[in-house]
């Protein structure tokens, strides 16, 4: 059972917060695109669409990225582990990252995505690059988290 519900966490991580941290990523550059102004309307139209498909992928991924404590939780469990000082700390960074995700980043893209084309500022951009710098800490958030749960201070396995 641990190695199954181990498997199903891997895969969830893999599958639903990769994506998300690809698509947070590439967002603010869209985002910054789209409320540029540019002579070919078309380029712009593009961006934004792109830009908007990038926070629908946020968006939807987020709600399949629960799966991933759940299952590491479960797993925690069958291994006897949720004590422990790595595990703890691993569950603090991604309760962080999720916090950041859906308080900060996802409203964060929705305010770039429904503010208006004509009135494009340096303010826009100074959101997109405060943007593009919550997703860079997000994604080391779970960089973080990925490395704990490698290491695994005090493991048996000799890692």
């Amino acid at each position: 059972m641990t190695k199954l519900l181990l498997s199903i966490h891997v895969l969830a991580a893999i599958l639903a917060v990769g994506p998300i941290a690809v698509a947070a990523s590439l967002f603010p550059r869209y985002a910054r695109q789209a409320a540029a102004p540019r002579p070919e309307a078309s380029d712009d139209q593009r961006a934004a669409g792109v830009a908007a498909l990038l926070h629908r992928i946020c968006r939807g991924y987020a709600l399949v990225g629960i799966t991933v404590p759940v299952f590491g939780l479960a797993t925690g469990a069958q291994l006897g582990v949720l004590t422990d000082v790595w595990l703890i700390a691993s569950i603090v960074l991604t309760t962080v990252a999720a916090v950041v995700l859906a308080l900060v980043i996802l409203p964060a893209q929705r305010g770039l995505l429904t503010a208006p084309q004509d009135t494009a500022t340096k303010g826009e951009s100074a959101r997109a690059a405060r943007l593009a710098m919550l997703t860079g800490v997000f994604n080391l958030l779970w960089a973080i988290v990925v490395v704990l749960m490698i290491v695994r201070p005090g493991s048996t396995t000799g890692a």
